[in-house]
């Protein structure tokens, strides 16, 4: 008996992805398929090669085809294609599909840490990420990235370095690291809207910003000047951080930024010599407040003196080197999840 196309889609239309509600046929993930004899040929396109379910998504689409009567051998091959979010209305960069602002109420939460974790795993993936420190007063991503030099300046346009796989660009690599950045405000946002025009980036699946703590000019100016995909708010579990992460995340929201969700970093430390746990901020306060601000709660991340360690060297740790660099990796995939998510439903909304 001849196996055909049309059984196949009846069997992959019942594989759902558990993200986005609805199954991978209507969803449009399959967009190949052959048939030689016994052997079904497939090709499945998910929507971020950071996908939380792929596991998941390939092992239902391997078990549905193989219960066709006279299926003997499935092969499936599962690219992914990044969709491209933003709000209707304001410009972007055309060559970036997603901007993803990192944010924090407050300094001293591991915000530019946590940016550059999230960047790295994203990549790591096989997405094409950037990250912009647009923290221009205490610019701390090239050296957690162990990134150094002059960036190329060809027809005033800035080529950003390359340090972990990952596109760089900050007002680090325009200054030493003696001399401060003494600007006015209106400075800091110049600087940031020049980050967002004059940088020739490559084409990229997600841009991560890294702001400033607080709600000052550099956040307002690249609301302004450009198209944010969705903002991650960075808190530490105790009640000081959480009330001013509250604060970011009204400010966002009346700038009609989506929230992707809030990351407890330095949620907990677990003692290498004994194996204690020990909560020195208390623990859960980023739950609490993500359940209660009705946002996702993307993760929770130890502190960890190997990631200090890594910070100074240059040198981000790799899943293989630390459980909490599998935590960020954890963390990075749940946030591409919820960035498919807001702009599957954002094209929704928007109709054809």
């Amino acid at each position: 008996m001849q196996v055909t196309k049309e059984q196949v889609l009846q069997a992959l239309s019942e594989v759902e992805d558990p993200e986005l509600g609805k199954d991978i046929v209507s969803l449009g993930f399959v967009r190949e398929i052959s048939i030689l004899g016994k052997e079904v040929y497939i090709r499945l396109v998910l929507t971020t090669p950071a996908c939380p379910a792929r596991d998941q998504l390939l092992s239902e689409a391997n078990a549905r085809l193989a219960s066709i009567p006279g299926v003997d051998r499935v092969h499936i091959d599962l690219p992914a294609e990044v969709s491209a979010g933003g709000p209707v209305g304001k410009s972007g960069i055309p060559q970036i599909k997603n901007v993803i602002a990192i944010a924090s109420g407050k300094g001293g939460v591991g915000k530019s840490t946590v940016a550059v974790y999230l960047a790295v795993a994203l990549g790591k993936t096989g997405a094409k990420v950037g990250i912009l420190d647009a923290d221009i007063y205490g610019a701390s991503i090239p050296a957690m990235l162990g990134a150094s030099g002059l960036p190329d300046v060809h027809d005033n346009k800035i080529t950003p370095l390359v340090a972990q796989g990952v596109e760089v660009v900050s007002m680090g690599f325009f200054s030493n690291t003696q001399t401060p950045v003494i600007w006015r405000g209106p400075l800091i946002g110049k600087a940031v809207r020049d980050f967002v025009e004059l940088v020739e980036w490559s084409p990229l699946d997600y841009l991560i910003v890294d702001l400033p703590p607080g709600t000052g000019d550099s956040a307002l100016s690249l609301a302004q000047s450009i198209r944010i995909t969705g903002v991650v708010v960075v808190t530490t579990p105790q009640e000081a951080a959480l009330q001013v992460a509250g604060k970011a995340l009204y400010m966002f929201r009346k700038l009609d930024i989506p929230i992707l969700g809030i990351i407890e970093n330095m949620s907990y430390f677990v003692c290498p010599h004994c194996g204690e746990r020990v909560e020195i901020f208390g623990h859960g306060g980023g739950k609490s407040a993500a359940e209660e601000a009705g946002v996702t709660f993307l993760g929770e991340i130890p502190l960890d003196t190997q990631i200090r360690v890594a910070g100074d060297a240059g040198i981000p740790l790799n899943t293989k080197e630390s459980p909490v660099a599998e935590g960020f990796a954890e963390v990075a995939r749940t946030l591409a999840g919820q960035i498919s998510i807001l702009n599957y439903t954002r094209k929704e909304q928007q109709g054809p």
